[in-house]
């Protein structure tokens, strides 16, 4: 079964993980028999939009795709009955144009718009215009997305429920000075929050607030075009636990337990569970039914989830907000109570009563989701651009699911959200999940560009998150066993002796594949992997293959790797590595097909994967066997060292530019420049703010100097590593 054809059944999960089918009720009374949907538009994009086709497909209901120009060839185009376009890459022009969205209903005859997540989904002058044009809107009525998607009024509101809130000011004052006054009344450290949505940013004195204010405000107005900000204490242990609701046009509201979203990266989830780990049934109970007074308090219907902070120290829970849409992480939710949301959503869209009531809901076992994305971790989790060059996730099976809208060769744009996929798994309890998402990463292969998959592995490895110790703060807490690689000459040692059993697989399974390969095609179209002379058996008793590697362990510096292999009398491969080819290691390959390998070295058989492409000259070879992963260079006639650059990630100075040149850390858009060229500038000191993906990123001086050579302007897009200035030394 193919990633992107994974199928929901309306089903339950009995004990034994098996499933049987649950009904929908109809209400004749309330129920519009002649109003079904038939056709149903998707206004989004990647992994959210194909799978709300797939249910819409079981479901009988032909789809209608939405792409801007960086789209026209995306995996929800091509698995949409019909596809519109609706304008240019910057989701402004296209993804956020609900004119477009709208004629392109009217177009192809579709009665629904399903809005998914992010873009129009709580944009509440959309969906009142969906019912303007006679058109569904499978989520809340607008009246609920306007008032739980204003902040402070929905805290107001909240509050007037019974439903506790954490310390804050939510009024709808903005002057600057008024908001710094209202900071220092609650106490720092606060939270300064747009009211329409995003994570915030966090204060911890007062000197910072002018700056942070109007970043946020900035930030917002790019986001969701309104720059209004709400303050709140923040809590020093927090747990993020959200709730899944679900309301019909009937009045009926249930929850559908909760999930945990602690562990985050830039305020932003990375990994979600259900349930929440040690939270017991009393307290769940306490959550479930809050959510669902902050649902009714609304008079909601369709998907939502309540958003809580839970603090860690007193115990008590918080209401933070309410996302009245269907949430990035809805998966995990579906795997513990065996229910298709989308379907839910579709169903009460047509005036269907909920299938269950609250005491049929199921909880059984649990589920984990990884967020899979395109980004630099090592230089704070910047969004990354690139191709997928080699792209080849784990297989689906009734326990894991993978949720993407990419395939091998598609362009992450600086355009969108970076996520490549999200990695949903479900075992009998938590401990059995964990085991299976520390599986699933350590087979999820990804190559083209850089991503996240090894920091997940290693968070899913911490014994903290094995024993549930979640709370916000937790990538903070651990960040030396998360980030930092001891420098000493052991570990530096013990890196590049494991790089060198790599290189010695990849080089075993070059040759097996080139073997393999020659018995069924002239050399004319395997040119990736052929060296000069090419190897031929029992022709070239030995060849050569010359490897770079970036240590990590010593500041990535640039390990030169040069192997020998011979070919053996017994069809084997010796391979040997080391100053005068002092390691030997003996390898019996079997080429299983494409990038599939099955190797025997030092007495153990393994399964190997090999992917191997080529950019601006340079060859890329990634290897993976068990929970290693290897990425090596090799130059295609020329020398590898002429177009090699290393980083520093604290200044983003490039080693190959002189002293004192900054370069872009991202691809993306200018959107402030803080000084003139001869303006003498402090280090540290901001100097032009960049944004991409949804995030703001300042650029800040690497060192004292003058700044010289500004080679960008306002609303000018940048690539990663492009040379933004140089501060050069007075």
């Amino acid at each position: 079964m193919s990633m992107t054809s994974f199928i929901y059944r309306k089903l339950r999960r009995t004990s034994t993980n098996r499933f049987t089918y649950t009904q929908f009720r109809s209400s004749s009374a309330s129920t519009d028999t002649n109003r079904k949907i038939e056709k149903l538009l998707i206004a989004n994009r990647g992994e959210i939009a194909c799978r709300i086709m797939r249910t819409a497909k079981r479901l009988g209901i032909q789809t209608v795709a939405v792409y801007s120009d960086a789209d026209r060839h995306s995996l929800h185009v091509k698995s949409a009955d019909e596809a519109v376009r609706i304008g240019p890459p910057p989701a402004q022009s296209s993804y956020l144009n609900a004119s477009n969205i709208i004629e392109a209903a009217a177009r192809t005859g579709a009665q629904a718009i399903h809005p998914g997540y992010g873009f129009l989904s709580e944009n509440a002058d959309f969906a009142q215009l969906c019912e303007n044009e006679g058109l569904t809107f499978v989520g809340p009525p607008a009246s609920a997305i306007r008032e739980m998607g204003d902040k402070s009024a929905s805290k107001r509101i909240m509050g007037a429920a019974g439903v506790p809130l954490v310390p804050g000011y939510h009024g709808h004052e903005q002057d600057i000075d008024i908001m710094k006054s209202e900071a220092d009344k609650i106490g720092y450290p606060i939270l300064i929050k747009p009211t329409h949505g995003g994570g915030g940013k966090i204060l911890m004195s007062p000197k910072e607030f002018v700056d942070s204010f109007l970043g946020a405000q900035r930030e917002a107005a790019a986001s969701f075009g309104v720059n209004t900000i709400l303050l709140e204490k923040y809590i020093t242990r927090p747990r993020h636990i959200e709730v899944q609701v679900f309301g019909d046009k009937q009045g009926n509201t249930v929850y559908l337990y909760e999930r945990d979203c602690s562990v985050q990266r830039r305020h932003q989830k990375i990994i979600e569970e259900a349930p929440a780990p040690d939270i017991v049934n009393d307290f769940r109970t306490r959550l479930g039914q809050a959510a669902v007074s902050a649902a009714k308090a609304v008079g909601y219907h369709n998907a939502g989830t309540v958003e809580f902070i839970v603090d860690t120290l007193s115990g008590e829970f918080y209401f933070m907000e309410m996302n009245t849409r269907l949430q990035v992480e809805h998966p995990v939710t579906e795997m513990v109570v065996g229910q298709d949301l989308v379907e839910w959503q579709i169903r009460v869209a047509n005036g269907e009563s909920l299938p269950l009531d609250q005491t049929q809901i199921p909880l059984s076992g649990h589920a984990f989701e990884a967020r899979i994305y395109a980004e630099n971790v090592p230089r704070g989790f910047l969004p990354a651009t690139g191709v997928l060059q080699y792209y080849h996730p784990i297989p689906a099976s009734p326990s894991v699911r993978v949720e993407t809208g990419v395939e091998e060769g598609d362009t992450v744009s600086m355009h969108y959200d970076p996520m490549i996929a999200k990695l949903v798994v479900w075992g009998e309890n938590r401990a059995a999940a964990l085991v299976k998402l520390k599986d699933s990463l350590s087979k999820f292969q990804v190559a083209g560009l850089p991503t996240n998959i090894e920091f997940l592995y290693k968070l899913a490895n911490h014994k903290a998150f094995a024993n549930g110790e979640l709370e916000t703060h937790f990538i903070d807490q651990f960040k030396d066993d998360l980030f930092v690689k001891p420098k000493d000459s052991a570990s530096a040692e013990a890196a590049y002796d494991a790089a060198k059993h790599s290189a010695a697989l990849v080089a075993a399974c070059i040759c097996e594949k080139e073997r393999s390969l020659l018995k069924k095609s002239p050399p004319g179209g395997l040119s990736l992997w052929y060296t000069h002379p090419p190897f031929r058996p029992n022709l070239y008793a030995t060849r050569s293959v010359e490897l770079d590697w970036e240590n990590e362990y010593r500041d990535n510096a640039l390990e030169h790797l040069t192997l020998s292999i011979d070919f053996l009398p017994n069809g084997n491969y010796l391979v040997k590595t080391g100053e005068n080819n002092s390691s030997h290691l003996e390898a019996a390959v079997t080429h299983l097909g494409d990038h599939d390998f099955r190797v025997e070295a030092d007495g153990i058989s393994k399964n190997v994967n090999l992917a191997s492409y080529l950019t601006d000259r340079t060859e890329h070879i990634h290897i993976w066997h068990g929970s290693n992963h290897h990425h090596f260079k090799q130059k295609v006639g020329l020398d590898l060292l002429d177009n090699l650059e290393t980083h520093d990630h604290r200044t983003h100075e490039s080693a190959s530019h002189p002293p004192g040149t900054v370069v872009a850390p991202m691809s993306g858009l200018v959107v402030k420049i803080l000084v003139k060229d001869g303006m003498k500038v402090e280090g540290g000191q901001p100097l032009l703010v960049m944004e991409a993906m949804k995030m703001e990123h300042v650029i800040k001086a690497p060192t004292s100097g003058i700044v010289s050579g500004l080679q960008v302007a306002f609303g000018q897009q940048v690539s990663d590593n492009s040379v933004l200035f140089s501060v050069k030394a007075e």
